[in-house]
């Protein structure tokens, strides 16, 4: 065994500078998801947390913009990232926020899937003193509908015009703001309403409740059978869901709500290494059990929901895991 003194000093740098390529052989894999409290936040952490059990290290950069993360991920630029169904088929597609992107369509065909789940719904959300109790209060309102950069704007403002007819500047002011923003807004009462994609039993939602009241909007039955609204409710990632309005404390609607539930996924690209996404999928499956007591909804994730909305092909790697574990794998997933 060498004792450093006994090693001259430039001995000891030439030896250290020889165990560095030692010491620095675990790579680290970049990942970008959503803001704290947000779904696909909480999830992706989980991932990465139990990814690290199978020696992939995932450095976390959360509070992105889900459309940029993706389109990151299908350059190569990060390894793994959050994303919704619904943003593929605009990539795929160069539409929306991918129009002016030349090679999104090419670029689309490098993602790769590893799992899917159900995320939540569409919170909409108002206070007492807005004196909204219906969606045609909405008019002449202040309505938060989600960052500039999102889909989510899109999705909320259609839910909005599928059952008012509203349209946003002409008959309800729209504001974009960022995630964080959004609930500072509507808490210190510079909105009216806020609309919130988020898991069911949110702690951001719930804190509406502690110190008050606030109330959630129901879809009306009338509007959930309109082909408008079957439509959006078609969308990749997307579907009607129904949740108990009293799960959250000080919430005024009795009764189920009736909201747009959505869906994500973790996703890859082509590029990362077989057994590297191997390994990040296996371990989080084999302890699952540490996924779950992370957060309520995260219970929904198993077997049967691994590949809920998921409509990118799986990566290789993911694909070796499934098929070796028995998971039911839908034949279009497979690359």
């Amino acid at each position: 065994m060498f004792h450093s003194k006994f090693l001259r000093p430039v001995a000891f740098a030439a030896a250290f500078a020889l165990s560095l390529p030692l010491t620095a052989a675990a790579q680290i894999y970049k990942g970008e998801t959503a803001g704290v409290g947000d779904p696909a936040h909480t999830l992706f952490v989980a991932f990465a947390n139990q990814a690290a059990g199978g020696d992939v290290e995932v450095q976390v950069n959360a509070g992105q913009t889900l459309t940029k993360s993706m389109l990151k991920g299908a350059k190569g630029e990060i390894d793994f990232f959050s994303s919704v169904p619904s943003l593929v088929n605009l990539m795929a597609g160069q539409k929306a926020m991918y129009k002016n992107i030349g090679d999104a369509p090419e670029l689309s065909k490098n993602l790769r899937s590893i799992l899917g789940f159900r995320a939540g719904a569409y919170h909409v959300v108002t206070l007492p003193s807005s004196g909204i109790e219906s969606w045609e209060d909405l008019k002449g309102k202040s309505v938060f509908t989600g960052p500039p950069a999102g889909a989510a704007s899109a999705t909320s403002e259609a839910l909005i015009r599928n059952i008012t007819g509203f349209e946003p500047g002409d008959d309800y002011k729209s504001v974009r703001l960022s995630w964080g923003e959004g609930y500072t807004a509507l808490a210190d009462g510079k909105i009216d309403v806020m609309v919130r994609p988020a898991e069911i039993g949110s702690a951001r939602i719930e804190q509406f409740g502690l110190s008050g009241e606030f109330r959630l909007l129901s879809i009306p039955e009338a509007a959930l059978e309109s082909d408008a609204m079957q439509s959006l409710f078609g969308r990749p990632g997307r579907g009607m869901m129904k949740f108990d309005g009293e799960v959250y404390k000080g919430q005024l609607t009795k009764g189920p709500i009736a909201a747009l539930g959505f869906s994500q996924f973790v996703g890859t690209h082509a590029g990362v290494p077989d057994d590297v996404v191997y390994n990040a999928t296996k371990s989080f499956w084999e302890n699952i059990d540490d996924v779950h007591a992370t957060a309520f909804f995260l219970k929904d994730v198993t077997k049967d929901s691994a590949f809920t909305s998921v409509n990118v092909p799986l990566h290789p790697g993911a694909l070796k895991y499934y098929e070796e574990a028995g998971f039911d794998i839908p034949d279009d997933l497979r690359p």
